[in-house]
């Protein structure tokens, strides 16, 4: 926690605005007794996706919380999450990267898996 406190006394006013408005989420509707279905690029450890789950439950209790991912890392979740719904799932270890392209890119839809020696 001192690590966090020091860092957050560092920070410029601005900064700190901008930290917050990170932070903040907002769901202007009831989630109670509603299917949730979360999605995300690329499930690596899994902990934003908990946090997601966490956030969550400040709105209210849905009767399920569901999650949808485009490409599954296997073997590298630190936290229990298993994905309803999987586009692919890709074998990669911690030193890699999965780099997920949209067409709104410019580029073609694709999924690039870098390792450290790639350019």
């Amino acid at each position: 926690m001192e690590h966090w406190t020091s860092l957050f006394l560092e920070m410029t006013l601005e900064d700190q605005r901008k930290l917050s408005l990170a932070n903040t989420t907002k769901i202007d509707f009831l989630i109670e007794g509603k299917r949730v279905i979360l999605v995300d690029d690329v499930l690596f450890t899994g902990r934003t996706i908990r946090s997601a789950f966490d956030a969550l439950l400040a709105f209210g209790r849905p009767d399920a919380i569901e999650l949808l991912v485009l490409i599954e890392r296997r073997f590298s979740l630190q936290v229990p999450v298993n994905p309803k719904y999987v586009g692919k799932s890709v074998d990669s270890i911690a030193s890699q990267r999965v780099l997920v392209k949209w067409k709104i890119d410019g580029e073609p839809d694709k999924v690039i898996l870098h390792t450290s020696t790639d350019e």
